[in-house]
């Protein structure tokens, strides 16, 4: 059991007969452990050194078990500063690796991968994968079936592991069917989620290692294809891009703030905010376009505004969206 923080199996034996004796001589040990005199000297002594047990003055020279909670623990955090003193270096060899690899083999800097089932099998690994960071467009259409009809599993794995997932959808997904819902599950478990019209592509990044592009031509209902991008200038560029956009984009926000707003409100404001039309809102928010209607001019009149356009300003000027 506690091999992991260096202990070989006789030592932890020597260990456990010292912590349920508490303190012990050499002698003792070497009749609870049946070892050699010799042995036990050794395993006590280095024990002393690890900090897990102290020795007396006297005679005999009696050898006392440090309560395991903080001796180990000790042990346990030094291990880790080890640790992470590894995961650094592996970044600093990582930057190397990829510096190196950038021109020397440019032709596997981007991978083709081709058949719906395989684009899929490669998307889910590439989450999997995922350490610190998953960022991206989302748009239809896509490879996988009832895209929004439930939650990615995979993603809400990914965000109770602690993994920071940014997304930002196109407005075109508002005419999917319980995409609100779904958007909905991911923020109650930590998605940061934003909206845009026009977005230029789908585009997955994990971490800043590994990039995925469908690769869609016009008609195209279904992903049957993607670039996998590897650490390179393009990667970097996406990178960039999605940052910029992160930018530019909308806030969804799923419920009010301060209390000025109802959650249907709040709703409708950001996809007004985003750019969504009457009817694209109406879908979203599972209302008719006439209730869409009530509402905005509701807004309006609450808001002192004469145009949508001054609804959204005003509501931006009073930090609602």
């Amino acid at each position: 059991m506690l091999e992991a923080i260096g202990l070989r199996p006789q030592d932890e034996e020597v260990y456990d007969a010292l912590v349920r004796r508490t303190q012990a001589t050499v002698t003792e040990i070497v009749s609870d452990c049946h070892l050699p005199a010799t042995a036990a000297r050794r395993i006590l002594h280095s024990l002393v050194e690890l900090g897990l047990a102290t020795r007396s003055v006297g005679r005999p020279t009696r050898y006392v078990a440090v309560s395991p909670d903080s001796s180990l623990e000790a042990i346990l955090r030094e291990h880790e500063r080890e640790l992470d003193g590894v995961r650094a270096h592996i970044r600093s060899l990582m930057d190397v690796y990829r510096a190196g690899t950038r021109f020397a083999h440019p032709g596997e800097l981007i991978e083709v991968v081709s058949g719906r089932d395989e684009v899929n099998h490669r998307w889910v690994q590439m989450q999997q994968d995922t350490r610190a960071q998953m960022r991206g467009f989302d748009r239809p259409p896509y490879a996988a079936p009832q895209q929004h009809t439930e939650s990615n599993p995979i993603e809400l794995n990914l965000l109770r592991r602690g993994v920071r997932y940014r997304v930002i959808y196109d407005t075109s997904v508002l005419d999917l069917p319980g995409w609100l819902e779904d958007v909905t599950a991911g923020m109650r478990h930590g998605e940061q989620a934003r909206i845009s019209a026009g977005l230029p592509m789908k585009l997955a990044i994990s971490d800043d290692r590994l990039a995925i592009i469908p690769l869609l031509r016009a008609g195209d209902d279904a992903v049957t294809a993607s670039y996998l991008i590897h650490p390179s200038p393009l990667l970097d560029a996406l990178v960039a891009l999605f940052e910029a956009l992160w930018e530019r984009s909308v806030p969804v926000r799923m419920t009010a703030g301060d209390g000025e707003l109802s959650d249907d409100e709040e709703r409708l404001l950001t996809l007004l905010a985003s750019g969504a039309t009457d009817r694209a809102a109406s879908r979203a928010l599972g209302w008719s376009e006439r209730t869409v209607q009530r509402h905005i001019t509701k807004l309006m009149r609450r808001l002192g505004a004469r145009t949508r356009f001054q609804v959204a300003m005003e509501a931006t000027r009073r930090g609602w969206i």
